[in-house]
Formats: structure tokens, C-alpha cells, sequence
């Protein structure tokens, strides 16, 4: 069987899968990462929304052999570790808030929020209201304005933080 390389919430991990396997059964099944959620298995719903060197995509539609052993993916149980902390900012937003009603989604969606923050800052501004109307991620209990509070609020708590750098090889990110 194929071994397959990259770093995982900052360390090093390999998976013995063909090289078809979807990312998302990777880490679910193979790796132990329950975070990132089904859906849709296409990257519609985006419940599994992770970040591929700093950047949001949807693990259930890149194939693992598209990964090389220096592509780095953070999921929601690796996001405090990108500010060093026990949470990230926008985890506490979303506690603060009291946003999730059934919280299936509610991984995907912070993780798109971050990478939503991000990247405004990366272009030099702040968020603003078509930001937060470009994140399609679903939510069936509909706490979408909860949703959009907490998001500004993690916004303003995450202030200077710079994004990661940005790589890849071609995988569809945001």
C-alpha cells in the first residue's frame, strides 16, 4: 500500500491508503481527527473545512496523494495551536456567543472564519459585510446571524494575527 506524507496540526504523520482516498476519510478514519465533519462529500456544505497551508478547503474533495510531505493542514483540533493557546480567538467568540445549536457544523464554520479574517487582513483591510456574505458553509439549525456576530467579534479578538504562509501544489483552496 501507498504511504502518504504531510504534517497534520504540526507534526509529521503518514498514511498507508491509495492515493485516491479522500483526505477527509484520511484524517477521519485512518488518523483519529474527528473535527472536521461529513456532509456532503463534495466540498458544498463545507462541515469539513480544515486549512491547507493557511488557507480554508474541503478535505472530503482532495484526493491524499495530492498532498506533498511539506503541505501543512490544520484542522479545528489544531487551530490553538496556531495562536498558542488553549483556544483560538474565534473558539472563544463562538463560546461567548453561545452560537452553535446542534454544532455539527460548527468546526467547518470557524475554521472558514478564520481563513475569512485572514485573508481581509492579507489584502490590508478589515472585514467587512460582503466577507461575511461570501461564506457559504451550511448550517442546518440556521444560527447564521449568531454565525456572523461571532465571527466579528473573533475578528476583533484575533487583531494582528498574521496568517500563515501560503503553498500548495494546486489543491482548490478558498
Amino acid at each position: 500500500m501507498p504511504q502518504h506524507t504531510f504534517i497534520l496540526n504540526g507534526k509529521a504523520v503518514t498514511a498507508d491508503v491509495e492515493g485516491d482516498v479522500r483526505l477527509l476519510w484520511v484524517l477521519r478514519d485512518v488518523l483519529g481527527v474527528t473535527g472536521p465533519k461529513y456532509g456532503c462529500g463534495v466540498g458544498v456544505c463545507q462541515a469539513c473545512t480544515s486549512h491547507l497551508n493557511g488557507r480554508a478547503f474541503t478535505p472530503c474533495a482532495v484526493p491524499v496523494g495530492d498532498l506533498a510531505p511539506t503541505d501543512e493542514v490544520t484542522t479545528i483540533e489544531g487551530l490553538p495551536d496556531t495562536v498558542g493557546a488553549a483556544l483560538h480567538p474565534m473558539q472563544e467568540a463562538w463560546l461567548d456567543l453561545d452560537v452553535a445549536q446542534c454544532g455539527y457544523c460548527q468546526p467547518g464554520q470557524i475554521m472558514t472564519a478564520v481563513a475569512v479574517v485572514r485573508r481581509a487582513r492579507e489584502a490590508g483591510r478589515e472585514l467587512g459585510e460582503a466577507d461575511l456574505d461570501a461564506i457559504r458553509n451550511i448550517c442546518r439549525c440556521g444560527t447564521y446571524h449568531r454565525i456572523r456576530q461571532a465571527v466579528l467579534e473573533g475578528a476583533r479578538r484575533m487583531g494582528g494575527e498574521a496568517a500563515p504562509p501560503s503553498g500548495g501544489r494546486g489543491i482548490p483552496v478558498e
